[in-house]
């Protein structure tokens, strides 16, 4: 039986975007889409080839993300709008790169989850 190759479907000539920085701990994810919500491109520090602590510092966050942007500039993206989530070491320095890359920032937004009540506490210990 011949196999069906998938093809890699077209982004076609995306202006407008948005990019997603998800910080943790351990590593940065950016990932860069259009208004829609459709990737057009993503990028981590496990991606580029770190790994251990390595991956959790900004430098790394800084890397992947103008790696990320550059793929998506090569689609046309001019204008982003970011949304930071999560805490880590590379929330602030994957934004500017995104500014150094010389696309157009409408808005920066924090996504990040915030607990109401938090979680149950542990019942009293008995001794």
């Amino acid at each position: 039986m011949a196999e069906k190759v998938k093809r890699r479907r077209s982004a076609g000539n995306v202006v407008e975007g948005q990019v997603h920085i998800h910080t943790t701990r351990n590593n940065t994810i950016v990932t860069v889409t259009d208004m829609k919500g459709n990737v057009i491109s993503w990028c981590s520090g496990g991606k580029l080839g770190y790994k251990g602590s390595r991956k959790e510092s900004g430098y790394v966050a800084q890397e992947a993300c103008s790696r990320a942007i550059e793929d998506a500039k090569l689609r046309g993206i001019k204008k982003v709008e970011i949304y930071v989530k999560g805490m880590g070491n590379g929330r602030e320095t994957p934004v500017r790169a995104v500014q150094a890359s010389g696309l157009e920032i409408t808005m920066i937004k924090d996504v990040s989850p915030i607990p109401h009540n938090g979680c149950r506490p542990p019942k009293r210990r008995r001794l």
